[in-house]
């Protein structure tokens, strides 16, 4: 009869899990001993739960499957809780191991002890606490199935003790995780799109993550429409190769001519998008498809709403939809879009490949360039995210996974080791600002004790850049966001990492591409302008008055990299009259 702790393992591995992530210890000793006991499923030992935590989420946005991560009783489950909220609103299927003190002590405030049944309710669609041995084959299949049913967090709260009990309930070896099926949405409400979109010229299309996997169909429906396409942060990836309608992004990062044809457009459609910053709607005119039916109407209001998968509604819509001939609206919003871009590229394109510090924006640049077509990139939040947004090149193969929804920093390096686990063979680059290195740093560890090709591109400002930004368009002078300089390759390099510090914009394509040719963990250390803010020439009042509509898109218009081609390219494309 096998323990408690032997079933959970055993029936993870034969649900597809290859490995946990987490901190070995205390309560949850006898779990990690039955992985050790266990073949075909490894204990992935990191340095701090967060990590954990974003590893596992990383891993499960790359495959699409579950992952699992732990932690010990008490401090060590507590600090996974930075980390599966990201996943859970990232909407990775991850389920957490919480393990608890001794059952008999439960309400006593006993040493450690918390109560994780309640406290991680908000950041997933599942907890559970596991009080008697037999309840846990049961309860381990419901998690799993509501992590994957619902892509998000389930949480299974384990007592150390109650791991170690011998449990007469029978495992299941043939368990399947079924994932949600795409969602189609009635005849009627497909008749009603298609009236809608059949009665106005003007029509604007803004795609968000719910577009993956519907690139050709997102192009199909603009094509009829001819309608510009603008994207969220979160659909960038999936939406913006090959891409004749492109105008831009939209948001704080956002730049182009998206902007403006979401509020030239008799009517907007939000495709797979719950874009948060609903200051940048309209607030009229829209529709809004999407799998989530919390999410309609949740940012503006809607004169249509749409429950339905991106695809499949997209597919049903076009055959009741007139075909466009008139291109007037799209081609001015594609040249209001090079027009946007080209007044601002200039700024920081101009002889930065000479200037030092280095131009963080020149680095990006190199790093799109000399990156593998299939490379996952990792972004740390802050500016990490307004060069990534602007410089890295989709192509249909890459991946850019961040902290997009959460806003987390430190994400980057952990979530990199997840992806890395995950596909070996496959490049994986953290784009890691300074300060969110600094915060897990304790993880560098982690890349060569498991030897895992990382290669962690380090943007050295001595400055929580992003945040400087904030305090200086909300008028307020910056202080407690610089400090002093760290020499992150040398800290690297003590950890047996290869690792290499430039300072001069000539060496940077060199020491990326050596560090891209290394076998192993590999750390570019990048020492970039502090004052490389994103930010034109002339700063306006209007700018210092707070984080208004118009001066965010202002301040945050700058340096757009290749962007730029890409919008001149669509003119080239322009049918002639």
């Amino acid at each position: 009869m096998a323990t408690v702790a032997e079933q959970l393992v055993r029936t993870l591995r034969d649900a597809g899990v290859q490995r946990v992530y987490g901190v070995v210890g205390d309560s949850l000793n006898p779990i990690v001993d039955a992985i050790r006991r266990t073949d075909g499923i490894d204990w992935v030992h990191v340095r701090h739960e967060e990590t954990a935590a974003f590893a596992a989420a990383a891993e499960a946005q790359v495959t699409g499957r579950l992952a699992v991560c732990a932690g010990s009783c008490g401090p060590g489950n507590l600090h996974l809780i930075n980390g599966l909220y990201d996943a859970h609103r990232s909407g990775a299927p991850v389920l957490a191991i919480a393990s608890h003190i001794p059952s008999s002590q439960i309400g006593t405030q006993f040493f450690q002890e918390t109560h994780p049944d309640q406290l991680f309710r908000e950041c997933s669609h599942y907890v559970e606490l596991v009080s008697q041995a037999e309840q846990m084959p049961r309860l381990l299949r419901v998690a799993m199935q509501n992590a994957v049913g619902q892509r998000g967090v389930s949480v299974l709260v384990i007592p150390g003790d109650v791991a170690q009990r011998r449990s007469s309930a029978p495992s299941d070896p043939r368990i399947t995780l079924v994932p949600p099926s795409p969602v189609v949405p009635p005849a009627e409400r497909i008749t009603e799109l298609a009236e809608l979109l059949n009665r106005n010229e003007k029509v604007m299309l803004f795609a968000g993550a719910g577009c993956a996997g519907a690139h050709d169909e997102v192009m199909a429906l603009a094509d009829a429409l001819q309608a510009p396409v603008g994207h969220s942060l979160g659909g960038k990836e999936w939406i913006q190769y090959d891409n004749p309608f492109d105008v831009g992004m939209s948001g704080l990062l956002g730049y182009g001519a998206c902007y403006d044809a979401m509020h030239a457009a008799d009517r907007i459609v939000l495709l797979g998008t719950d874009f948060p910053y609903d200051n940048f709607l309209p607030q009229a005119r829209t529709i809004q498809i999407d799998t989530d039916p919390a999410a309609l109407g949740r940012r503006t209001p809607l004169d249509l709403a749409v429950h339905g998968d991106v695809r499949a509604t997209i597919a049903a819509v076009l055959p009741l939809l007139r075909q466009r001939t008139d291109r007037s609206f799209l081609d001015s919003m594609l040249r209001g879009h090079v027009r946007r871009l080209e007044k601002v590229v200039d700024a920081y394109t101009t002889r930065i490949e000479h200037r030092t510090p280095i131009h963080p924006e020149y680095a990006a640049d190199v790093l799109d360039d000399v990156a593998a077509e299939d490379a996952v990139f990792t972004v740390d939040t802050g500016m990490g995210n307004v060069w990534a947004a602007r410089y890295l090149t989709p192509n249909g193969k890459r991946r850019v996974i961040g902290s997009f929804r959460h806003g987390s920093m430190a994400n980057a390096l952990p979530q990199a080791i997840g992806a890395a686990l995950a596909t070996p063979g496959r490049q994986v680059v953290s784009i890691s600002g300074d300060g969110g290195l600094a915060m897990l740093m304790g993880d560098l560890l982690t890349l060569p004790i498991y030897d895992l090709p990382v290669k962690v591109v380090v943007f050295n400002n001595a400055s929580l850049g992003m945040v400087k930004l904030e305090m200086l368009v909300d008028g307020l002078p910056d202080y407690g966001t610089d400090h002093a300089p760290v020499n992150f390759s040398a800290i690297a390099a003590a950890c047996g990492i290869h690792a290499v510090r430039v300072e001069k914009p000539a060496e940077i394509r060199d020491a990326l591409l050596e560090a891209f040719a290394h076998p192993g963990p590999a750390l570019v250390e990048l020492v970039t302008d502090p004052n490389a803010m994103s930010i034109p020439p002339k700063i306006t009042g209007e700018m210092l008055r707070g984080f208004a509509l118009a001066a965010s898109k202002t301040v945050l218009s700058g340096g757009v990299g290749k962007m730029v081609e890409m919008a001149r390219s669509n003119l080239r494309n322009m049918p002639r009259p």
